[in-house]
């Protein structure tokens, strides 16, 4: 029948009209009357709710919701009393059917649909939701997400919303979704792959932040992605790859499998599995092509079958080689590395050889390639030999390869010789080659010397075909180069093409360094000195230095010569050596100066005439045509030519050759000596006249010499005129030499004292010529002469020095060194600018006048001013301690005087510490530096930490104990102000000070504290400065400098933590109790508060403790803040009790104080608790005193009651978590409160029959409710147990109470509320039914031992119910309780008497117990036989009418319901034609309800006299009230139905009278028309629509009833013509 109801319902009904009719009447009813139906409905309801999807879309799913949720808040049933007692246990049963579970769900599912799509924007259809979980979902709304661009927005505004809400792993989700991604689309068309997945692809893969997890997201699209990749997989794949990370190698591995699949698509390759062979064949198929890329894609090709890369190059090469192109295979085998070059090299030239072994054809072609491979390889085989230079064993191999191409490619290019490869090693053919080309040579240079007279001499070197083409013979033919050289060199000197020939001897000594290149040297160097003596025409270059160039020749032939020619080229060395510096006298550049050439490395003239330390005589410039062949023809005379061929060590120099008899090999040297002399002479060139002299004589000497040995011996061998004649001549030459050298080392000594630079050794060499007296005259005048010359002075006393050294002379070289000692001291101290005069050449004592200008010098250096005093013998102590004073003075009086500026002090003063520190280690005694420091310390700026720490350390490393300073304390007060910011500007003692010390106040006195104040003041006097810098940043510096100091640090603790609290935690508790709490202001202010407790538990006098933090306490506002305060100040108080001895008399202060603080604690904890949970009302805060009553009160709060009630959204207060807090606060035991509040609930002590329904009403008791709610906070274990025990026992076990049946009840009546039914049946090892029976047992024992009626359990089964029941009546019918429970006794035993059920109503009508007595009637109402009760009919007119009699106009929202249920009263009673309903209609016209009373009059069993009252009522009435009322009042439950009726009445009433005016302009004229189209009848609208208001509203509603019937108008229509044709058609 359930089934047929509702399957009879229609689809388009109004959800407006539906759920209120299911919420109130028919899911009651069926909780009521059929409990199993339950299943039934649940299933239907959820049936439709799914279907809404479909058919109402517009709406869904709040539709869905709204239906399927009507089963869950639809009205309890509350048919009986009784009825609620227990039935309700029933309905547990039908609470967690399979079917309830399931709308369960999809009430749940519809609200999180509703969610999903109101707050994340994301619409999914049901089905898809229900198979979805979290992760999917957000994989969902992705989906939704068409434009990829937009997915960052969409993620931060919505998905990322719905991950943290749901405790999702945003990162790792991400990964997912692209792997699902790929999954749905990787086998989708490639043209959907490049669009509208791949750009999503990219867009999620930028969301990601962790590396690991993007890698991990690139990998799965490469691998999913299908080759050839589109661009965009291609441009991601490379940006990853650039990176550095783990898994790049992943990618790489992939990357290159996909470029080899579409490299080898690019040459029409279309497979990739290849073997060995193919591979080969495939890699010179590439390498063939012609395109650039070949060679890199065959490497590619090799790497990725695991080929050797050097195999590949080789193939190259040789592709390169027979193509003739040979600089590309050089480039390409430079390119690549050393160890793959080397490998390759080997592969091409064994090709080369092998090549090159076949014999040629003589065609063009071939000989090109022969060519084009020998030069190849020779290229090759030279980068070979390179990378081979470290292995010997190859490289000589390599180099002889590399000989043998070389030979075969010159002979191929020059001589076109083609030979298979291993002719070339041929030695006879070679042979017969070499011998050819040495004869086409001669050819060649009779050719040129025929040209010899017309051409240039150097025309053969100037052309380079020949050159190149004699080098390549000498190659091809194995002729030695050095031979080939050595010959042309001479040719060419004897051409006279000098150029040539010393070029040449450039190149063999450069390349060739032996001593046959030596000799070639000297001879060639001999041969030009004779060719320059005999003035021989030869072409000289422009700009050559030939005499530098010969004496070059002659030092290398020196060095690299055989024995045999080295005596004769050291004496060519020699001379050509002064044929060079002759040479430097004669020439003179554009300035004037001269030019000092010289072989070897060219240096700057000017640079070293300027700056050398050698001397350097300015004499007159020489002529060169004059000097240069004289000293030529001189080397000539000394070094002969050979007329014949040399024997071993034999000489041709004049000093060391032989002679015959009457031989005289000096005199004809003597006149080209005595001629360069003069010349020398007339120049002024004095010391070049003197090296000239002193060379020349000793070579006349050492011939001399070395030929006569032996006076008898050489009188023999020469005969004695030769020996006489050679003696005078050597003797006279000695006297003139000696009387030159002493004139010339005069002139000369002067020169070289007037230098800027003295050479010392050369002017004391230049002294040794000339006797003593004579040479110390001379010196004593120069040094009269030189005045204040002090470097020239210095030079002189140094040489005289070094001379009366030499000559033993003491007492002269004293005198020499106290002068150049003077001129030192001149020297040095006038680069400082300090005049030496006054006191040059005096006394030393008068040396002690200049330390005061020297300790004044701001250049001056301390160990310059400690030589001097050890140099003259001076006070050392007094000089640097006038030094360190004058140092401090100047720089103190400079900061002073503002004219330095902080950066230059900054620098200033290191360097001004550094060099008194230095200092102090250097006195002997300290104690005169001490004192007067100390004073200068008093003085000084006290913000000038830098002055006053150079002063300290000063002192300190003075290491004096004289001083009452301590140092130690000094500094380190002073490291701890220099680390300090000023936070407040100077204080007034300050400027008294400055003012007393006659000191301006500098600007360092904003940011710096002063430290004399501190350091040399008193403590009241530091107080004064730091009261005003106290804070949280500058505590630590200041706590420092206390402790430094000895200061109070409890001062500084107690200044400091009130300071903290007043400028920075006090201000945002304030702001805290007016905002709303904030989790950063909470952070901020705990750490304020901790900072503020370390200072107070810092503090060593505890009382102080205590007292600063219960003062700073008072000022929290009241919360957990001032909880936790006051807390901790519980703790100081307790360590402040500790510590105090058993006697002491501050002891009982102590413990009172602590006391009031616990008190005081409790109580604003409480508060503080009561704040947080919402719970301050006023009549909780007047009980914060006592806790424990509190903790009651708390449990009363009716919050309680309505969250057992209903258990809705709304945010009710943690009654438990308060309770807990406050009884842990208080030390209160929370378990005792508990169970004596289960106690007072659950066994009150008061007789529940003073409330007759009480024992029937369990289910409406609020102290149940309460107990219900303690015990939920109890394991559901323990709460269970108890209830058994209290359920089955005869006595408590919280006490010694003694249980009653209605203590039972309620215990039983809890336990089937909280436990499931399989607790309960383990609990009572019975089925449920018997549990149920056995409560409604014990309910009613508890009604007969309420009215003292002794009977026990067994008695109540057991006896006969009628009996029973009707003796209670007998005896105790004039009692409320005893009427109630016979009557609750005979409707549970179906006990039907008549005669007992009239007296039944008329005692609960008696007793007024109304509500009682509808329930009843309305429960008895299904038992017919009860219809002929007498009080039956009266019974239900009195239930009616009581309600409406005791309300009055206007209504309250209590009446008006009574009134309403009185109408519900009316439709329910079974005998309504027995009830007077015009009685009751008047009562509600009465009560200005027409609508109401409407319906009664329609109730009436009489249909004429029914018809007439409505008539006459609707007469009367105003019908827009009765619509309203119906709208309003009995538009929803069990009176909609009859709420239809009615308003059809009235419509029908207005349309038979046809007063459409009535609701014309109503909001229920549209009804109207509504009604009048459902009832296919308007015309008479119409024609009033269109006389009374207009055409236009007419042909609309026309129009409307068209489209009802589905006959719509065209809407072109005009109004008169839809009119027309309407009336027409009428």
């Amino acid at each position: 029948m359930l089934e047929n109801l509702l399957n009879s319902i229609s689809t388009p009904v109004s959800l407006q009209k539906l759920c209120p009719w299911l919420k109130n009447d028919v899911i009651p009813f069926v909780r009521r009357a059929v409990p199993e139906g339950q299943k039934i409905l649940a299933k239907w309801l959820e049936q439709a709710a799914r279907n809404l999807e479909l058919t109402d879309k517009a709406n869904w799913p709040e539709n869905g919701l709204q239906l399927a949720e009507v089963f869950f808040t639809a009205e309890k049933p509350n048919e009986l009393v009784l009825v609620s007692c227990w039935q309700w246990i029933s309905l547990k049963d039908y609470q967690n059917t399979e079917e309830v579970c399931q709308l369960r769900t999809l009430v749940n599912n519809l609200q999180e649909l509703i969610t999903l799509h109101r707050k994340y924007n994301c619409k999914l259809a049901l089905s898809d939701f229900e198979k979805e979980n979290t992760t999917t979902i957000v994989f969902r709304m992705f989906d939704k997400v068409l434009a990829p661009e937009l997915i960052p927005s969409i993620l931060e505004k919505f998905i990322r919303v719905y991950m943290r809400e749901h405790g999702l792993q945003e990162e790792e989700l991400l990964l997912l979704y692209i792997e699902d991604l790929l999954k749905r689309c990787s086998s989708k068309s490639t043209s959907l792959f490049e669009t509208a997945w791949e750009a999503k692809a990219m867009a999620v893969i930028g969301c990601l932040s962790d590396t690991d997890l993007i890698f991990d997201a690139v990998l799965k699209i490469m691998y999913a992605a299908v080759v050839p990749w589109s661009v965009a997989v291609e441009q991601l794949v490379r940006q990853h790859l650039e990176m550095d990370h783990p898994k790049v190698k992943l990618l790489q591995e992939s990357y290159k499998l996909m470029e080899m699949k579409k490299l080898l698509r690019g040459y029409g390759i279309r497979e990739v599995n290849l073997l060995n062979k193919e591979i080969m064949r495939v890699v010179r198929y590439i390498l063939k092509q012609d395109v650039p890329s070949s060679l890199e894609d065959a490497l590619k090709v090799a790497q990725a079958y695991m080929l050797p890369d050097d195999e590949i190059y080789s193939l190259k090469i040789i592709d390169l080689m027979d193509r003739e192109q040979g600089e590309d295979c050089v480039l390409l085998l430079r390119s690549l590395p050393p160890a793959q070059a080397e490998k390759t090299a080997e592969r091409v030239i064994v090709w080369a050889r092998l090549a090159l072994q076949e014999e040629p054809d003589d065609s063009k072609e071939d000989k090109a390639w022969r060519m084009s491979v020998a030069k190849t390889s020779v290229d090759i085989l030279k980068m070979l030999c390179d990378i081979q230079r470290d292995n010997l064993q190859k490289k000589d191999e390599c180099e002889e390869i590399l000989k043998l191409f070389k030979a075969v490619a010159s002979l191929q290019e020059n001589f076109e010789v083609f030979l298979s490869f291993g002719d070339y090693s041929n030695s006879a053919l070679v042979s017969e080659l070499r011998e050819q080309y040495i004869r086409a040579h001669e050819v060649t240079q009779t050719k040129h010397k025929s040209q010899s007279s017309a051409e240039p001499p150097a025309a053969e070197d100037k052309s380079p075909s020949t050159k190149s083409k004699l080098h390549r013979q000498a190659l091809a033919l194995h002729v030695s180069t050095q031979e080939r050289e050595a010959e042309l060199t001479l040719r060419a000197l004897n051409h006279g093409n000098l150029e040539a020939a010393l070029r040449r001897c450039r190149d063999l000594f450069k390349y060739h360094c032996n001593a046959d290149t030596g000799k070639l040297l000297f001879l060639t160097c001999q041969k030009l000195c004779h060719m320059l003596a005999n003035d021989i025409p030869m072409a000289t270059p422009v700009g050559l230095n030939l005499p530098s160039e010969i004496h070059a020749l002659a030092c290398q032939a020196a060095t690299i010569c055989s024995p045999d020619f080295l005596l004769d080229a050291l004496e060519l060395c020699k001379y050509t050596l002064t044929a060079v510096e002759l040479s430097r006298q004669c020439q003179m550049d554009d300035c004037g100066i001269l030019m000092k050439t010289s072989f070897g490395t060219q240096k700057d003239p000017y640079e070293e005439w300027s700056y050398s330390d050698f001397f350097s005589e300015d004499g007159i410039v020489l002529e060169s045509q004059m000097v240069l062949p004289v000293i030529y023809e001189l080397i000539a005379s000394l070094l002969p030519l050979a007329e014949s061929k040399r024997h071993p060590l034999d000489s041709t120099s004049l000093p060391y050759r032989s002679i015959n008899e009457g031989d005289n090999l000096i005199l004809p040297i003597i006149n080209s000596i005595s001629a360069l002399l003069q010349n020398l002479q007339e120049s002024s060139q004095w010391e070049l006249a003197l090296r000239f002299v002193i060379g020349s004589f000793g070579t006349c000497l050492q011939h001399s010499v070395s030929s006569f040995m032996d006076a008898s011996l050489s009188g023999k061998l020469f005969g004695e005129a030769t020996l006489v004649k050679s003696r005078h001549v050597v003797m006279e030459l000695k006297e003139k030499a000696v009387t030159f050298i002493r004139g010339n080392a005069t002139t000369l000594l002067h020169k070289v004292f007037n230098c800027r630079l003295v050479d010392l050794d050369l002017a004391l060499g230049y002294c040794t010529l000339l006797p003593q007296k004579e040479v110390f005259e001379n010196l004593w005048k120069l040094i009269d002469k030189a005045w204040q010359n002090y470097d020239k002075i210095l030079a002189i006393s140094l040489v005289g020095s070094q001379l009366a050294s030499l000559y033993q002379e003491i007492e002269t070289e004293l005198k020499f060194r106290e002068l150049s000692t003077d001129a030192q001291w001149g020297i040095r101290l006038g680069k400082l600018g300090i005049s030496f005069q006054p006191v040059f050449r005096q006394h030393f004592l008068t040396k002690k006048d200049l330390i005061k200008a020297l300790v004044e010098n701001i250049d001056m250096d301390t160990s310059l001013i400690l030589e001097y005093c050890c140099t003259f013998q001076l006070d050392c102590d007094a000089a640097l301690q006038l030094f360190i004073e004058t140092l401090l003075h100047n720089t103190n009086a400079s900061q002073g005087q503002g004219d330095m500026s902080t950066q230059s002090a900054k620098q200033q003063h290191p360097k001004l510490l550094a060099k008194a520190l230095e200092m102090v280690p250097l006195l002997t005694s300290t104690k005169d530096l001490v004192i007067s420091l100390s004073g200068i310390l008093h003085k000084l700026d006290p913000y000038s930490y830098e002055m006053i720490e150079v002063v300290l350390k000063v002192i300190e490393r003075a290491d004096e104990k004289i001083t009452n300073i301590n140092i130690n304390q000094a500094l380190s007060l002073l490291k701890h102000l220099k680390s300090y910011r000023r936070i407040s500007p100077p204080v007034d003692l300050e400027y008294q000070y400055m003012l007393e010390h006659v000191i301006s106040l500098p600007s360092a006195a904003q940011t710096r504290l002063p430290f004399h104040l501190i350091f040399f003041g008193t403590a009241q006097n530091f107080w004064k400065i730091l009261s005003t810098e106290l804070s949280e940043e500058s505590f630590p510096t200041l706590l420092l400098i206390c402790k430094l100091m000895k200061f109070s640090l409890d001062t500084l603790y107690v200044s400091t933590a009130k300071h903290v609290f007043e400028k920075k935690l006090k201000p945002k508790l304030l702001k805290l109790t007016q905002a709303k709490s904030s989790t950063l202001i909470n952070k901020e202010i705990t750490k304020i508060t901790q900072t503020i407790e370390s200072y107070l538990l810092s503090i060593v006098n505890p009382e102080w403790a205590v007292a600063i933090g219960i003062s700073l306490a008072q000022d929290i506002p009241e919360g957990s803040f001032k909880m936790s305060s006051l807390k901790f100040c519980l703790y100081l108080a307790e360590r402040w009790l500790q510590n105090i001895p058993c006697q002491d008399e501050t002891r009982e202060k102590a413990e009172a104080l602590l006391k009031k603080l616990h008190i005081q604690y409790r109580r604003s904890g409480t508060e503080a608790v009561l704040i947080a949970h919402k719970l301050n009302t006023a009549e909780y805060l007047r009980v914060i005193g006592k806790p424990a009553h509190l903790i009651v009160s708390l449990y009363e709060h009716p919050s309680i009651s309505q969250r057992i009630q209903n258990s809705s959204s709304k945010e009710y207060p943690d009654i438990h978590a308060a309770a807990k807090e406050i009884a842990e606060v208080n030390e209160i035991n929370l378990e005792k409160v508990w169970d004596m509040l289960l106690e007072k609930w659950l066994c009150p002590s008061t007789k529940p029959g003073e409330k007759p329904s009480e024992l029937f009403e369990l289910q409406e008791d609020e102290a149940l409710r309460r107990v219900l709610y303690l015990l939920l906070s109890r394991p559901i274990d323990y709460s269970s147990r108890m209830l058994f025990v209290f359920a089955t026992s005869a006595t408590t076990t919280l006490g010694v109470r003694q249980l009653t049946f209605a203590h039972r009840a309620r215990a039983l009546q809890c336990l089937l509320y909280l436990a499931d039914k399989e607790t309960i049946e383990s609990l009572f090892k019975k089925p449920m039914q018997e549990v149920k029976s056995y409560l409604k047992c014990i309910t009613f024992l508890a009604s007969f031992e309420t009215l003292n009626i002794p009977i026990t359990y067994e008695l109540f089964c057991n006896s006969p119910k009628e009996g029973m029941i009707k003796g209670l009546w007998k005896n105790h019918s004039h009692e409320s309780m005893a009427v109630r429970l016979v009557t609750e006794l005979c409707l549970e035993y179906k006990i039907y008497d008549l005669q007992l059920w009239n007296g039944l109503l008329q005692k609960l009508l008696g007793f007024n117990m109304i509500p009682y007595l509808r329930k009843v009637l309305t429960a008895i109402s299904s038992v017919h036989s009860l219809w002929q009760v007498p009080y039956f009919s009266k019974a239900w007119q009195r239930v009616v009418q009581i309600p409406l009699l005791s309300a009055s106009c206007p209504l309250s929202p209590s009446q008006l319901s009574d009134c309403r249920e009185s109408l519900i009263a009316v439709l329910e009673c079974p005998v309504s034609d027995d009830l007077d309903m015009i009685a009751v209609a008047r009562q509600y016209v009465q009560l200005e309800l027409p609508a109401f009373a409407l319906a009664c009059l329609m109730l009436m069993p009489h249909s004429e006299k029914r018809h007439q009252q409505i008539k006459n009522f609707l007469g009367s009435c105003n019908p827009q009230i009765i619509l309203q009322q119906l709208e309003e009042h009995m538009n929803t439950g069990q009176l909609a139905g009859f709420s239809h009726q009615i308003r059809n009445l009235i419509l029908n009433n207005i349309i038979s009278k046809k007063e459409f005016g009535i609701l014309a302009k109503t909001k229920y004229f549209q009804v109207l028309k509504l009604h009048m189209m459902n009832s296919n009848n308007i015309t008479e609208l119409v024609n009033y629509l269109a006389n009374e208001l207009s055409l236009d509203e007419a042909s609309v509603f026309i129009t409307e009833y068209s489209k009802h019937c589905g006959k719509p108008v065209p809407p072109d229509a005009a109004p008169c013509e839809i009119l027309k044709m309407f009336l027409g058609g009428s």
